[in-house]
């Protein structure tokens, strides 16, 4: 048992704030269903993150941009009916916020009430001032999410790393400090220079995430189907994989074939 999760019964905003004060590094996975998110909570993981990347890993899309509200709110149901102590954090999905805070707010409202979920995640600096403020101001805990923006690469037209030119970090300093100033509890870095996120974290109050950014940030974040080498096509360098259950799982589906082939499944044993 860790000793974080002894210590804390239950993770909140306010806990991953004191966990930045003190040094303690946040750990954070993503989850979409019970099942593993059962696991992940168990393993004692401080943050649960349902992501979009659902779109990718569980409906097998491209991109992030298809999934829906509806969906990301069915996903995040079933991880809350799984949890005793993490904080799950739910993104926003596209389409549900950008330009209009109104609806932003109507679609935050909409996951904390019919999922359950401790809070939200969105994309964007400066362009979603409004809308964080505006969720904010509703009670709802708003987590920020800044360098490569899965639901913007059609703009951005690549996965490569972003703000390693002057001008973008400029802009990425400035709306890690607008987000932070706005309410935001925390803020992922995703896919930038390990020498800018030092600085941005150094610079913030509020805890940063990262996800290939380097390890100068209060914590860490990774897709768990990749960690745990379910998804075996992905190698960016930031990935550290901890397990191989895609040759696992598939050893043991050819195993069970060649049992109930060879009618040695079920045996005596396993009737009634």
């Amino acid at each position: 048992m860790s000793t974080a999760k002894s210590d804390i019964k239950k993770v909140t905003t306010h806990q991953l704030q004191e966990m930045k004060n003190r040094g303690e590094k946040i750990s954070m996975l993503t989850a979409y269903d019970y099942s593993m998110a059962r696991i992940l909570d168990a393993a004692g993981v401080d943050v649960i993150l349902v992501g979009d990347s659902a779109s990718n890993v569980m409906a097998g899309h491209e991109t992030t941009l298809p999934i829906t509200l509806d969906q990301m709110i069915y996903h995040a149901s079933s991880v809350i009916r799984a949890i005793n102590r993490a904080l799950v954090v739910v993104d926003l999905p596209f389409g549900s916020y950008q330009g209009n805070s109104s609806e932003a707010l109507r679609s935050a409202i909409r996951i904390m009430k019919e999922s359950g979920a401790h809070a939200v995640k969105m994309e964007g600096g400066v362009e979603i001032k409004e809308s964080v403020l505006r969720i904010i101001s509703a009670g709802i805990p708003v987590m920020g999410h800044l360098g490569l923006m899965p639901q913007s690469i059609y703009k951005f037209g690549t996965y490569v790393v972003r703000a390693k030119e002057e001008e973008e970090a400029n802009k990425l300093i400035s709306d890690a400090q607008i987000l932070e100033a706005s309410g935001c509890f925390g803020l992922v870095l995703e896919k930038i220079p390990a020498s800018l996120s030092k600085i941005v974290t150094g610079q913030l109050q509020i805890p940063t995430i990262g996800i290939g950014a380097g390890a100068d940030v209060d914590g860490q974040v990774l897709v768990t189907h990749d960690l745990l080498g379910i998804n075996n096509e992905f190698h960016p360098r930031f990935l550290r994989t901890y397990a191989n259950l895609q040759s696992v799982i598939s050893t043991a589906v050819t195993s069970y074939i060649e049992d109930v082939k060879s009618k040695d499944f079920p045996n005596a044993n396993e009737c009634y």
